[in-house]
């Protein structure tokens, strides 16, 4: 008796497991435990392929959560006479169950194919909008000075405060000082490592102003928990007035230049 109903138990307790997942994830978002905000452009195709995957994959873990448990139940060992059989396996059966995930994958490949260009391969003709150096554990921005050209004498220099125009189209050089970082927006669903050495375009624009997150997706080091910057989105004369401001700040903590100095 006792071992029947911890039979039962050990089935129920594998039921359970798929009825608390897709509860879980069916309430998340009433109690703003979901995917951050999306104000880019791009987003909603990202966005749609991690639904279709998740639906693709959640009815797959239900079906073999499912079907453990009815193998539970329904085999038991104290409700069931005689000996076990045993079968040596099928090849027809492991054939089928090859073939239905590699198909899958390549359907899936195929079909996020136009997403994963449109952020990793249609490259804005521009020159880059700020270049984005990660740095242990801070995130280091170079804008372009007046002349419009970074790496010349005027360029501005900022630390983990990104400013950007919105409703444009921004290019970032991404580029890495020391380890393996990752480039994270999550307001944008956009991630890219920072690889030292290289020099990685990223490209997205936004369509709402506000302040969003930077972060570090990848673990580099000790202080990885605190790389954290801002991005904030704003309009074209605000996004000027910005420059200018810091343009001045830097400007008046510079020395003077050698021309002046020989002029007093």
């Amino acid at each position: 008796m006792f071992k029947r109903i911890g039979g039962i138990f050990w089935a129920l307790l594998f039921l359970a497991v798929p009825v608390l997942g897709v509860a879980t994830f069916a309430i998340s978002p009433f109690y703003d435990h979901w995917l951050p905000k999306d104000v880019s452009t791009h987003g909603a195709a990202i966005d749609s392929l991690f639904y279709f995957i998740l639906v693709l994959t959640g009815v797959v873990f239900v079906v073999t959560e499912f079907l453990l448990f009815w193998f539970m139940w329904k085999y038991d060992r104290n409700n069931q006479e005689g000996h076990a059989t045993y079968i040596q396996g099928s090849h027809t059966l492991e054939v089928v169950w090859t073939i239905i995930p590699a198909a899958t994958l390549v359907f899936l490949a195929i079909y996020q194919m136009n997403a994963w260009a449109d952020v990793k391969m249609r490259r804005p003709s521009m020159a880059p909008t700020v270049e984005v150096i990660a740095r242990q554990f801070e995130w280091r921005l170079r804008y372009p000075g007046r002349d419009g050209t970074l790496g010349t004498a005027d360029d501005l220099f900022v630390v983990n405060d990104l400013h950007l125009p919105v409703d444009e189209d921004v290019l970032i050089q991404l580029k890495s000082m020391d380890v393996l970082h990752s480039f994270f927006l999550p307001n944008l669903r956009i991630k890219q490592d920072a690889v030292p050495g290289m020099k990685i375009p990223v490209w997205f624009k936004a369509r709402e102003v506000g302040q969003f997150d930077i972060v570090c997706a990848e673990l580099c080091g000790w202080g990885h928990y605190k790389m954290k910057g801002r991005v904030t989105f704003e309009s074209r004369p605000e996004f000027e007035s910005w420059l200018e401001r810091k343009y001045a700040e830097q400007q008046a903590t510079q020395p003077p230049a050698e021309a002046d100095v020989a002029a007093e």
